[in-house]
């Protein structure tokens, strides 16, 4: 099948299938907007997966399509051109479906993929805890292998969808002799069980995408470790990696619909006529094009591969022109933006602003991510 042919399909299979049951949720979900629809976007996440959505990427021997990354980017085009709803299911897909498959077992990856491939399977990532943030090889969370079995005490925080998530991906140290990454091991752990308490985190957007989990004896399966035990920092690194590619162009066409939505109330409302607000217009633009020509310069790579910098670098250009996309949507709507509290429901543009506060913090800090590139990718001294 050609390209063009391809987006005809996917725009036709879009068109059949963001109607009835799912026809609500056009322009719903997504960062800042977990909240919405929860239960529904679950249901199609199953669509997606009935329909052979999901792992387009992925080899053909683990389940997946096997397309070129030029019509996994038109999927995601296409996916956002028609306003469907933000995925619950991206750390699977997009995270350790993708670390499974360079770092997975044979037994691993045909227990975990068909899940993530059918949509019926939900993950969530446990990396930070409270005193381990973009300083990641601190965690203190532990795991003891007795009786076959890892038994996992420590707690995890800004666990985005943990509250609707079936496994958790979870760093721990297995070895407390060992200090900083070494001695950490990479498991799978179940969520639905006794000893894994989720409370959720009040943003300041009044929504709660973000988790608290505490571990208090949680058990997993001797054979739930990726990579070797103690070898969890490499597969843990590659995990961040792969977040990057035509994932990240899906995302930019999400900052694509909310750059159009404010360059729309700009023009309704006079804003665009202030010189300044057109000006920042025409940078959030050119910004969104440099965002797009980088990701789509890092597509290609064989699936299976461990990237490089690539994501460090991605998120270190969109986290800060997302903040000032925030920034110019409150700016755009004037006085309006002002209005909120209890009473108040948020609007698009405030929404955006507060939500993306914290874009230069999570996922590790711009600082971290320069530290990152520094050191991995062009070699320089720590420090």
């Amino acid at each position: 099948m050609d390209d063009e042919e391809f987006r005809a399909t996917v725009r036709a299979w879009l068109a059949d299938n963001l109607t009835g049951e799912f026809a609500g949720l056009v322009g719903k979900g997504g960062p800042g907007r977990e909240h919405e629809f929860v239960t529904e976007r679950l249901a199609w996440e199953r669509r997606l997966g009935e329909g052979g959505w999901i792992g387009l990427g992925w080899p053909v021997e683990d389940g997946g399509r096997g397309l070129p990354w030029r019509q996994q980017v038109i999927f995601y085009e296409e996916y956002a051109r028609a306003g469907a709803p933000g995925r619950v299911g991206h750390m699977g897909e997009q995270l350790l479906g993708p670390t499974l498959l360079i770092f997975g077992t044979p037994a691993q990856k045909a227990r975990f993929l068909p899940g993530i491939l059918s949509g019926t399977q939900m993950w969530c990532q446990g990396y930070s805890e409270p005193e381990a943030g973009s300083d990641l090889a601190s965690v203190r969370t532990r795991a003891e292998l007795r009786d076959g079995e890892w038994h996992i005490t420590g707690q995890k925080v800004w666990t985005s969808l943990a509250h609707v998530a079936d496994w958790c991906f979870v760093l721990a140290r297995t070895d407390p002799g060992a200090e900083r990454h070494r001695g950490l091991s990479y498991l799978l752990v179940p969520m639905d069980q006794p000893g894994v308490e989720i409370r959720p985190i009040v943003q300041i957007t009044g929504t709660s995408e973000f988790n608290e989990v505490f571990f208090d004896g949680a058990r997993t399966d001797a054979d739930a470790v990726v990579g070797a035990a103690g070898d969890g920092w490499r597969v843990a690194m590659g995990t961040l990696g792969v977040e990057r590619g035509v994932s990240t162009v899906g995302q930019q066409m999400g900052f694509q619909r909310e750059f159009e939505s404010v360059l729309a109330e700009a023009r309704a409302n006079g804003a665009i006529d202030d010189p300044e607000i057109a000006t920042r217009i025409t940078d959030a633009w050119i910004g969104l094009q440099v965002l797009r020509f980088t990701a789509q310069a890092t597509l290609g790579g064989p699936a299976g591969v461990a990237p490089g910098t690539e994501a460090n670098i991605a998120k270190l250009l969109w986290a800060p022109w997302h903040q000032r996309l925030g920034e110019l949507a409150a700016d755009v709507a004037g006085p309006d933006a002002t209005g909120a509290g209890p009473g108040y429901e948020l609007s698009d543009a405030q929404r955006l602003f507060l939500h993306t506060r914290a874009d230069t913090i999570y996922g590790g800090s711009n600082e971290i991510q320069r530290n990152i590139i520094a050191e991995r990718g062009l070699g320089l001294p720590r420090g």
